[in-house]
């Protein structure tokens, strides 16, 4: 029953980027960016019944949940967010097209790439008309045809609606990493709980990592996409001044603008150093400097 139910939503890709909103918005009041518990059952109940006119007893809910959760829920959380529903729901192809992405980006470096290109005032956050941008060379990649401007503005306006937690109307840096996953955070295996834990082998792959061209240093887009990370790693919220501040705090000691291997050692010790208890940014970006300028 479940896997019919599925296959007949799957069928019908029809759902525009506005239904869609009012069908996330609905069940989704709260902005978290997912839907769980009793409004995933309410969420399921309505939608299906209005779109397979098809009345689903208590226990077909159950069925159909435990089949959804176990096919869309990705992160095993027993939670379904923006991009898993976006599966199972008839959405429009073109829109469907945003939420996925088969092949997430390799590294934070390529991230900071397509962020630069776009956020060309240099504002540290893409406004509506940055983002139709993106989507048309996104959707032109991916299909090879242009995507018009009507469903470009639709589409730029669902996406602030969903990933434009503050409702600044723009999509900061942390925003637009929400709609542009990343495979994987280079640092995340390594260890910078203390200054001890750091090995000299780390700081040889950290530094092979982030020299994309292999220059000898880290600079640029390489600096960016490597500070990005580092920020993440604090599980924090932070945002494109933040990743600024800590770039211009670096490049203030370093010579031409350029991360040597020396460098990055001071900087990943530095960092753990300044991690040690919990900070604010500003107390986060004290410390840090701090310890970076004490070490060099």
């Amino acid at each position: 029953m479940s896997e019919r139910v599925l296959d007949s939503l799957k069928q019908n890709k029809n759902l525009s980027a506005s239904e869609f909103m009012r069908v996330w918005s609905t069940y989704d009041s709260e902005g978290k960016g997912f839907i769980e518990g009793d409004k995933l059952d309410s969420f399921l109940e309505d939608f299906v019944t209005k779109n397979t006119k098809t009345p689903l007893s208590s226990a077909q809910l159950s069925q159909l949940k435990s089949s959804i959760l176990k096919t869309a829920d990705e992160n095993k959380d027993g939670k379904i967010d923006i991009k898993e529903i976006a599966q199972i729901l008839p959405l429009e192809e073109n829109f469907l097209l945003l939420f996925r992405f088969q092949n997430p980006l390799n590294s934070n470096v390529e991230f900071m790439n397509i962020w630069k290109k776009y956020d060309k005032d240099g504002s540290g956050a893409l406004d509506k008309k940055e983002l139709k941008s993106f989507l048309k060379d996104f959707h032109k990649k991916a299909k090879r045809e242009d995507l018009s401007e009507e469903n470009a503005n639709e589409y730029a306006t669902a996406i602030l609606q969903l990933f434009d937690s503050n409702k600044d109307g723009m999509l900061q840096i942390n925003e637009m990493a929400k709609l542009l996953p990343v495979e994987c955070n280079f640092l995340s295996n390594v260890k910078l709980d203390t200054t001890q834990s750091i090995k000299r082998k780390d700081i040889e792959k950290v530094f092979d990592l982030y020299d994309k061209n292999k220059s000898g240093t880290i600079e640029g887009t390489e600096l960016d996409g490597f500070l990005k990370d580092l920020l993440e790693m604090r599980k924090m919220a932070y945002d494109a001044n933040e990743l600024q501040k800590l770039k211009s705090i670096i490049l203030e000691s370093v010579e031409d603008n350029k991360v040597t291997k020396k460098d990055l050692t001071i900087i990943l010790h530095a960092f753990a150093a300044s991690k040690k208890e919990k900070q604010t940014k500003i107390s986060f970006l004290q410390r840090f400097k701090q310890g970076f300028v004490k070490k060099r």
